[in-house]
């Protein structure tokens, strides 16, 4: 996971970063008037899987 957006692999969340940045899958959100907030920079390191801890 980072931020808000959750995948099983770092190209998962890079596209998703696109996506949110580019407004084609997360919709609209109702009741906020303003210009989307920009996604932030994702780490220059590959992300690290957290793993299930229990």
């Amino acid at each position: 996971m980072f931020r808000n957006w959750i995948g099983r692999t770092q190209e998962e969340i890079e596209q998703a970063r696109r996506d949110w940045m580019e407004g084609t899958r997360f919709g609209e959100v109702k009741g906020y008037d303003g210009e989307p907030l920009p996604a932030p920079e994702l780490p220059v390191v590959p992300l690290k899987p957290r793993g299930r801890v229990r």
